[in-house]
């Protein structure tokens, strides 16, 4: 089991910047590559970015790129999204995910964590 725990999150004017953090405990995260997910209010959850299990190779939705980089410290079992000149589009829940396979479909990951608020307002 693995459990993720987000944090970062809160109430930005666009513009801003944040880092959004995911904390790995359990066993063997370094097993599993990372993703970061969004969610708004009444749409599906999407597709941020990932980071593969060893920290060397990245993916950042197309539409993000540019903006949102995500990075992995795998001494200390963490993920990060760092999301820049963010926008009200942006505003979401964003869920870190562990998943065994490389891949950009939520339905990959096995472990969620409960996620975190980012709202971009003025």
């Amino acid at each position: 089991q693995v459990q993720l725990v987000e944090s970062g999150g809160g109430l930005v004017q666009p513009g801003d910047s944040l880092r959004l953090s995911c904390a790995a405990s359990g066993r063997n995260f370094d097993n599993y590559a990372a993703g970061w997910f969004r969610q708004a209010p009444g749409k599906d959850r999407t597709f941020v970015a990932i980071v593969n299990r060893d920290g060397d190779s990245t993916y950042v939705s197309t539409s993000l790129k540019g903006r949102f980089a995500i990075s992995r410290d795998t001494a200390k079992n963490t993920v990060y999204l760092s999301m820049n000149s963010l926008k009200p589009e942006d505003t979401a829940a964003y869920y870190c995910a562990a998943g065994v396979k490389y891949m950009v479909q939520p339905s990959a990951y096995e472990f969620w964590g409960q996620g975190t608020q980012v709202t971009v307002s003025s």
